[in-house]
């Protein structure tokens, strides 16, 4: 009788040792393949409008494996999407802007270019050049130092000009020379024709361009909360840096010209509290001379992101504000 009872206790604790199993299996992989992945996006970074529609350029991860790809997009002036492309090479990323070039699209961003750096988490600067239905005609991307993006793209007669950063990884103890901001010419064909970099490799980034009178403008920052403003010419030789403290993290942002005067926008840093911001333009004249500033404040966290002149020559800038004890966001101060 005993050994009858002792029998069927074997199979019992068997049998709930098998659902233990599987209830842990399914656990296991709700964690690893459900979890996190279920949510599903699709972002717009940067627009270009043109006579009969626009291009989007952003990322979304619709995909089996819910990847961030990057992807383009373009519509006809009735807004019915005529194309859209994903980057699939690699792994996660991203297209932050884009520009039309006669009947092509050039869009710039960041992507894991492969496994190494998926598992490291890092990204490769990319740019690629689509023909007008959205076929890739040249691709190339930019590696120094293990995270790196392009930020901005303008045309110019014989090529197009990046901004971007390729700096270390987070808590990466190094001191090269050869990462921070990076400013690069590249041949319509995507062949790097030049490169200059500057500032910190741990943090320096250049965020936008301007070119006026054959001089390149650029902006961005070095160290944290140090916003620079660059010059250099046609050839990429360094003219002259003007830092501005202080900034929040991400530095200058944006950078317009109007009668000869530089605008360049971003955040300004009350003392030591990174919590209270006052969004930010700063004037300077086309030797990079201080002639001023602007800001706007409503007690909590603003900044402008970018500026534009319009057709009555305003200087029109967007940004965010926010206001700690209400806990909302504004878009478009």
């Amino acid at each position: 009788m005993e050994k009858k009872i002792f029998r069927w206790l074997k199979i019992i604790l068997l049998i709930c040792a098998i659902v233990l199993v599987i209830e842990f299996s399914y656990i296991i992989y709700s964690v690893l393949f459900n979890e996190g992945k279920s949510v599903y996006f699709d972002g717009i970074n940067a627009l270009y409008s043109e006579k009969d529609g626009y291009v989007t350029v952003g990322s979304n991860n619709d995909n089996d494996l819910f990847y961030e790809k990057a992807k383009i997009t373009k519509y006809n002036e009735k807004k019915v999407k005529e194309f859209e492309k994903l980057y699939n090479k690699g792994y996660n990323g991203a297209f932050f802007d884009v520009l039309k070039d006669d009947d092509s699209y050039v869009a710039i961003g960041s992507y894991e270019k492969n496994e190494e750096e998926h598992n490291d988490k890092l990204r490769s600067a990319l740019i690629v050049k689509y023909d007008n239905s959205g076929n890739i005609l040249f691709e190339n991307d930019f590696q120094v130092l293990g995270s790196s993006k392009f930020t901005s793209i303008v045309s110019i007669k014989d090529g197009y000009l990046v901004s971007g950063q390729s700096i270390y990884k987070n808590m990466t103890l190094g001191f090269s020379d050869d990462g921070g901001a990076f400013l690069i010419k590249y041949s319509k064909d995507l062949k790097v024709e030049w490169k200059v970099n500057y500032g910190n490799s741990k943090s320096a980034v250049y965020n936008d361009i301007l070119v006026n009178d054959d001089v390149i403008y650029v902006v961005g920052k070095d160290l944290d909360r140090v916003g620079i403003i660059s010059m250099y010419n046609m050839k990429g030789k360094h003219l002259k840096t003007k830092e501005y403290e202080y900034t929040d993290c991400l530095g200058f942002t944006g950078v317009e010209i109007i009668d000869n005067r530089l605008y360049a926008v971003g955040a300004k840093v009350n003392g030591n509290d990174t919590s209270n911001t006052d969004a930010l333009i700063v004037k300077y004249n086309l030797n990079l001379e201080y002639r001023g500033e602007k800001i706007y404040s409503n007690d909590g966290l603003e900044r402008f992101n970018r500026v534009d002149v319009d057709e009555n020559d305003n200087v029109i800038v967007i940004g965010t504000t926010s206001i700690p004890s209400k806990k909302k966001t504004k878009d478009g101060v």
